[in-house]
C-alpha cells in the first residue's frame, strides 16, 4: 500500500492511479496529495476543463460513476474528486465500491474521508485494489521527520533541539508547522541553519511555559493559576481551539510519561518514550506525579466536549475555553 507521501511524489512525477481513497485526519497531507494528482492531470492537456468536484453529503454514487466514466476532452486524463465520501450513505458507498473494482483508466478518481468503516465494501475493495491510503496524524518520530523534511525542502538544516522547540510552540498541527517553517526560512535566510534561538525569536504562537502552567494547574486543581495561564495565552491572540489542542498534546505526553515511569524506566528514558526530549525529564516527572489514570481520563473527556463546543457553539470561544479550564481545575476528583 502506498503512503500518502508516495502518492504526492509519484503524482508529481506523472505516475497516477485510476482511484485513490485517502482516509485520515491529516488534512495537510491529504490536500497536498489531492493537489499533486490534479496538477498531474492538468498537465495531460486542457487544464481545469476535465474536472468534476463533489461533496459526499447526500451524494449518489451514480453521479460520481457517470463523471468518472466520461472520457476526457482534448486531454489524456480526467480528474474527479469526492470530498467526505464517508458522508455518503452506506448503500451509496457500496454502489461506488463497484466502480473501484473496474475503474476507468483515463480518470483519476480521488475520494477523501476523515474516517471510514474498514468492514464496509468500499474500504475492503479499495484495500484489495491497492488504492486505500492512510492519512492518519503523524506522531513521534514521523512528526519530527516531517519537520526536518519541510526544512530540507526549503534548503535548511534544522537543529534537533530547534525541532523540539518548534513542536512545543505550535503542537502537532502540520499546517501550523508548515507555516512556521516558511516564516523561519525567510527569517534565517537562504541556506542558513535553523537553531532554537531562531525558533524562539520568530515563532511566537504560544508561550510554552504558560501551557505547562495550565497543565500544572489542572493537575493541582488550582483554578486561579489555571485561569491566569489561560488568560495569558488568550492575550497572545492564540485561537482557543489551538490552545485546547496544545493542552491535549501536553496531557498526552504526561500520560505517556506516567505510563513509562510506572514500567520502571528512568526519567530520561521515560521522557524519550513519551515523545519528549530528555532535558524535559525532570519537569515531566513532576507533572506525571500530579495525575492519576482517572484524572487524565476525565481531562481528555472534557477536552473532547470542549472541542465540540468550540466548533459548534455560537458562544464566544474565549468564554468556552475559560469555562473548560475552570471545570478541569475543579472537577478532577481522583487526586486526594
Amino acid at each position: 500500500m502506498l503512503s500518502i507521501n508516495e502518492v504526492t511524489t509519484r503524482a508529481a512525477e506523472g505516475s497516477l492511479l485510476p482511484v485513490y481513497l485517502l482516509v485520515g485526519a491529516e488534512r495537510l497531507l491529504v490536500e497536498r496529495a489531492v493537489d499533486a494528482v490534479r496538477k498531474s492531470v492538468d498537465q495531460s492537456g486542457a487544464p481545469g476543463f476535465n474536472v468534476d468536484l463533489f461533496d459526499g453529503k447526500g451524494l449518489e454514487a451514480a453521479s460520481v460513476i457517470s463523471a468518472a466514466q466520461t472520457l476526457p476532452m482534448m486531454a489524456d486524463k480526467r480528474f474527479v474528486l469526492v470530498r467526505y465520501v464517508d458522508a455518503m450513505t452506506p448503500t451509496e458507498q457500496s454502489n461506488l465500491a463497484a466502480y473501484l473494482a473496474d475503474p476507468n483508466d483515463s480518470t483519476s478518481l480521488v475520494l477523501t474521508a476523515d474516517k471510514l468503516d474498514g468492514r464496509g465494501k468500499l474500504a475492503k475493495i479499495a484495500k484489495k485494489q491497492g488504492c486505500l491510503i492512510d492519512a492518519k496524524p503523524l506522531r513521534g518520530g514521523e512528526l519530527r521527520a516531517f519537520v526536518r523534511a519541510e526544512a530540507t525542502a526549503r534548503g535548511h538544516n534544522i537543529a534537533p533541539q530547534a525541532i523540539e522547540t518548534l513542536l512545543d510552540a505550535v503542537g502537532d498541527d502540520l499546517a501550523a508547522i508548515d507555516d512556521a517553517i516558511e516564516r523561519l526560512s525567510l527569517f534565517v535566510g537562504a541556506g542558513q541553519r535553523i537553531d532554537p534561538d531562531a525558533v524562539m525569536t520568530c515563532v511566537t504562537r504560544i508561550r510554552v511555559e504558560s501551557i505547562w502552567s495550565l497543565v500544572d494547574a489542572i493537575g493541582l486543581r488550582d483554578r486561579r493559576k489555571g485561569i491566569a495561564a489561560a488568560q495569558s495565552l488568550l492575550a497572545d491572540r492564540e485561537p482557543p481551539l489551538r490552545l485546547l489542542a496544545m493542552v491535549a498534546r501536553q496531557l498526552r505526553i504526561v500520560a505517556r510519561m506516567r505510563e513509562a515511569l510506572s514500567e520502571g524506566l528512568r526519567p530520561q528514558e521515560a521522557a524519550k518514550q513519551a515523545g519528549a526530549p530528555p532535558f524535559k525529564a525532570s519537569d515531566l516527572t513532576a507533572s506525571a506525579r500530579q495525575f492519576t489514570a482517572d484524572t487524565l481520563g476525565e481531562a481528555f473527556a472534557l477536552i473532547a466536549q470542549t472541542d465540540m463546543a468550540l466548533k459548534s457553539s455560537k458562544r464566544p470561544p474565549d468564554v468556552v475555553l475559560q469555562e473548560a479550564v475552570l471545570e478541569l481545575c475543579s472537577n478532577l476528583g481522583a487526586i486526594p
